[in-house]
């Protein structure tokens, strides 16, 4: 069964370390070098000095410091909190997800109560494990999926989550909004309806491995939960985006796949992409100068990015926006861009029970959960 339950978060005193929107970060590994600056330019709190530190040990001296300080003030009671992002997509729509901040119970994935999509690479886990033994704490949550189509923790710990938020901040056109909820019943409620799920990680693979890996060398109580926002398939603005690839050098298009060329540039491409069936793997391949074409993999059954994955890309750069992608090779910048379609819900579900997973960069759960909201001790 998952196992989930309330915990006594660390988070910001606003009256000490300064107006939230200010100390927030996106998670680590979709901060780039100038991104890092902005941060932290931001101001000295910011927690990009925490998940990005110049030093594993700068970090936990500073997480140290600031809860000494009183910038970080440890809650009084355990709690699960209430998450509501309000947000604009890379389609320009606006939506609004909600899910619960809790303390999730650490499985291997042999136990199939927890579960992969995507694959990792050694060297960020190694990283991660790094910082995780120097600060002994959850920098940023692990964002997991659940299919229930009775909300029944949503319906339990929704009504609570009324009025102001305890805690809120603004990105561009995005508002995260948190609420704290320490009543016993609707917990209890929640925990009851998390109970038989089956958690798909979505975001997050690298940070999850690397507490399993932490809790087998600690094997201690505390050690074996992790910071988790859980959000149902269902009703709670779950969306996921393509990430695009974008490439200084493009490969040939042999190995089987079937190329058509479609006049009216890279938007009619996309239009045209839409209409094929998920049977099999299809993207978009762009050239500059209007020059767009279909690429079909006909009677295979794979994935698109799996199905991509055999060009062996280099030089590669992603994205989740078709203009960013196609102005990139417009500007000559890069030689071409493949654009994608995003993964069904259906797909994701499909890898994670088959006990497989798919290329990195396969899907873009949207909006990226932000670090610096709450922190767990572990």
């Amino acid at each position: 069964m998952a196992r989930v339950k309330p915990f006594r978060a660390v988070r910001y005193d606003e009256r000490k370390a300064g107006p939230l929107g200010s100390l927030l970060a996106l998670p680590y590994d979709v901060i780039g070098p100038e991104q890092r600056e902005v941060y932290l330019a931001s101001s000295p709190y910011n927690v990009v000095r925490l998940i990005l530190p110049d030093s594993c040990e700068e970090a936990a001296g500073l997480f140290a410091e600031w809860r000494r300080d009183g910038i970080l003030t440890e809650e009084g009671t355990d709690a699960v909190w209430w998450l509501r992002q309000d947000y604009e997509g890379p389609d320009g729509i606006r939506r609004t997800r909600q899910g619960a901040v809790v303390s999730l119970g650490l499985e291997p994935y042999a136990n199939r109560i927890v579960r992969p999509h995507e694959r990792t690479h050694e060297g960020p886990k190694a990283t991660q494990l790094d910082l995780l033994r120097a600060t002994h704490a959850s920098l940023s949550p692990i964002l997991l999926l659940y299919d229930d189509p009775s909300a029944g923790a949503r319906h339990a710990l929704e009504p609570l989550a009324e009025g102001e938020p305890l805690m809120s901040a603004q990105d561009g056109p995005s508002t995260n909004r948190l609420w704290r909820i320490t009543d016993p019943e609707a917990i209890a409620a929640a925990q009851a309806a998390l109970a038989d799920q089956k958690l798909v990680i979505a975001d997050g693979h690298h940070r999850y491995e690397t507490a399993l890996r932490f809790h087998e060398e600690r094997g201690t109580e505390r050690s074996g939960w992790t910071m988790a926002v859980l959000v149902n398939t269902h009703g709670e603005g779950l969306t996921i985006f393509p990430t695009h690839r974008v490439v200084g050098r493009a490969p040939a298009l042999d190995n089987g796949f079937r190329v058509t060329p479609v006049s009216g540039g890279p938007e009619e491409a996309l239009t045209v992409l839409d209409r094929v069936d998920h049977d099999h793997p299809a993207f978009v391949v762009y050239r500059g100068e209007g020059d767009a074409a279909l690429v079909e993999a006909p009677g295979e059954r794979s994935l698109d990015t799996a199905a991509l994955d055999r060009l062996a890309l280099q030089d590669v750069t992603y994205t989740p926006r078709t203009d960013e992608a196609v102005a990139l090779v417009d500007s000559g910048r890069a030689e071409a861009a493949f654009l994608l379609r995003p993964p069904t819900m259906e797909q994701v579900e499909a890898v994670a029970e088959a006990g497989e997973t798919m290329p990195q960069k396969s899907t873009y759960f949207y909006p990226k959960l932000f670090s610096g909201l709450l922190f767990h001790p572990v």
